[in-house]
């Protein structure tokens, strides 16, 4: 589904589960399902396709940088879609965005600026504190 549009693939390699709470920063490479909570940095490897899925009932508190990110969770900290952002229904977000492609579903809310990041702007980090 998602990879016929942006060639990431579409499968989950790793899952944090509901009951599960992790502090610190997460690195993965492919794609990573979140069901628990997240205290820390979730970045994928820049130079693979990724993709990142925020359920329900999960919540990230730091900073995201991923190739696709569907959220349809907590996030509190900034995010950066390299390819895509999709923020569906539940969502909440709390923090500055950087995207290439954005879908936003009616009942998603964003709390911080929304700026497209072209390739003629390679590598835009956002400021990790929010206002």
């Amino acid at each position: 589904m998602f990879g016929k549009k942006t060639g990431v693939k579409s499968t989950i390699d790793s899952l944090i589960g509901a009951a599960t709470r992790i502090e610190g920063d997460v690195h993965f490479v492919g794609g990573l399902r979140i069901d628990g909570q997240v205290v820390g940095n979730v970045v994928a490897d820049p130079s693979e396709p990724s993709m990142l899925v925020i359920s329900e009932h999960a919540r990230v508190d730091g900073a995201i940088e991923v190739g696709h990110l569907v959220v349809n969770g907590v996030v509190n900290g900034p995010v950066t879609a390299r390819e895509m952002l999709e923020l569906q229904p539940k969502a909440r977000l709390t923090g500055n965005v950087a995207y290439r492609t954005l879908e936003m579903h009616h009942g998603a809310i964003v709390d911080g600026t929304l700026a497209y990041d072209d390739e003629s702007r390679p590598g835009l980090k956002l400021a990790a504190n929010n206002s």
